[in-house]
């Protein structure tokens, strides 16, 4: 037994935990748990926990169903909300066969494995997400009832005694208490829309972080009586929630993105990890938008994304390279713009590292920037410029991802050949909905 677990075995006894949940998610990103009692632990450290792999979304047939959850020591954490007494832990687990095998449809080992590729390269790839999300007074869920949002407040505006404030405060809090670092928070445009960004980490930490926020965020909601949303799109007329991802590459402890004196301090493994970005955005966006709601963010503008291209500080482009700060080389980085707040992070993270790599490994070269706002130019002027679009719906996107060569090395045949199902599936049930707007719009006159 490692050092790491026998820190976990002692702290179960030294905090009286009751019960430790171990966590991992399904292909499409949805947290899954077992609880086990901490004398059952050991065990699992050695052996992993059993379970029907055949029950969860893209784990499975029927006739391979046996698979191991095996937790990793090193995720454990108190979890805040459950009580200081007879207390809850959680712990992230890596999912592996009866033989001992990574299981090739474990979200978080396909992470791992491209995380793997980038470290053969000699880089650590970081992240650094600004997570966006609404909340509201209720949930009815009754077909025509009309989501309330908890304040009429906008950009960074700062209402006294607000729900937004105290909301923020208690997610902080507890974000914070179990090793979750905040960089900043603030009320977003929309109304009872929130921002809250999590410090810069490694790829695999974030996305295990972002798992962890959304079940903080949901609990903290529903003990204040309120609802937390991370849906792309929920309200009509106001913005969508996305989670713009800063990134970059190290080699050790150099930043790899920085070059001082050239064009923005970008080096050009900065540029060439942009550019791969770029050629590879159609056929990632099904995984980092992969809900049919994702895709009406994605048509407002503004700081949603529609068009593939780059830009300084340019807010309207699909990758932002932020402001330069003076002496602060180690904080060069790209930010990419299109991804939402209901993403699986793990699989979204592997394929922007993956397209990234792709760049660096094939030498691809940085199309021209746009300094202009891209939804203020004409369909002509974006052709000129050879801007081209984003899929505009989940089925072009589908399309793009199908003949994708890099998706399907990245995803691995598995987790490839499930998601599109899914997703064909699930575009199919949507293409068959007739929508409030066409009642409303045609049954009076036709």
């Amino acid at each position: 037994m490692d050092k790491q677990q026998e820190f976990v075995l002692r702290a179960l006894e030294e905090r009286d935990v009751r019960f430790v949940r171990l966590w991992f998610t399904d292909v499409l990103g949805f947290l899954k748990s077992v609880a086990v009692a901490p004398a059952e632990l050991e065990g699992a450290f050695a052996e992993g926990i059993g379970f029907d792999g055949s029950a969860i979304e893209g784990f499975a047939r029927v006739t391979e169903a046996d698979m191991l959850a095996k937790p990793d020591p090193s995720t454990f954490q108190i979890l805040p909300w459950r009580g200081e007494t007879m207390g809850t832990a959680r712990m992230f687990c890596d999912i592996n066969m009866p033989d001992g095998s990574a299981s090739f449809a474990d979200p978080r080992y396909v992470l791992k494995r491209t995380l793997s590729k980038a470290a053969d390269l000699g880089f650590t790839f970081y992240t650094h997400p600004e997570i966006e999300f609404y909340l509201f007074k209720s949930l009815t869920g009754e077909p025509g009832s009309k989501l309330e949002p908890v304040d009429q407040s906008g950009y960074f505006d700062h209402t006294p005694q607000g729900i937004g404030n105290d909301f923020r405060r208690e997610a902080i809090t507890m974000l914070e208490s179990m090793g979750i670092s905040v960089e900043f928070s603030h009320h977003e445009g929309g109304p009872g829309q929130q921002e809250i960004d999590l410090r810069y980490a490694d790829a695999l930490t974030t996305a295990d972080n972002i798992m962890t926020f959304r079940v903080v965020v949901k609990e903290v909601a529903l003990s204040q009586g309120i609802y937390a949303s991370f849906m792309p799109k929920p309200l009509s007329d106001q913005p969508g929630s996305g989670m713009h991802t800063h990134m970059s590459l190290f080699e050790g402890d150099r930043n790899a993105f920085f070059e001082g004196g050239a064009q923005y301090q970008l080096s050009k493994t900065g540029r060439a990890f942009i550019a791969g970005l770029l050629h590879h955005a159609a056929e990632i966006t099904a995984v980092t938008n992969q809900w049919v709601n994702s895709y009406k963010r994605l048509a407002v503008g503004d700081e949603a994304p529609s068009f593939i291209s780059w830009g300084h500080n340019n807010r309207s482009a699909l990758v932002r390279v932020p402001m330069y700060k003076p002496h602060k080389g180690q904080s060069s980085r790209v930010e990419f713009r299109s991804l939402d707040s209901a993403a699986n992070p793990y699989l979204a993270f592997a394929l922007m590292l993956a397209a990234g790599l792709k760049g660096i490994e094939d030498g691809y070269e940085l199309p021209r920037e746009v300094e202009d706002d891209v939804w203020s130019l004409t369909s002509r002027e974006r052709t000129a410029l050879g801007i081209k679009p984003l899929p505009n719906s989940l089925a072009e996107a589908i399309s793009a991802m199908e003949d994708s060569e890099l998706v399907a090395e990245t995803l691995g045949e598995h987790v490839f050949d499930f998601f599109l199902r899914n997703k064909r599936a699930e575009w199919q049930d949507y293409r068959r909905q007739v929508t409030p707007f066409e009642l409303n719009k045609l049954l009076p006159v036709l």
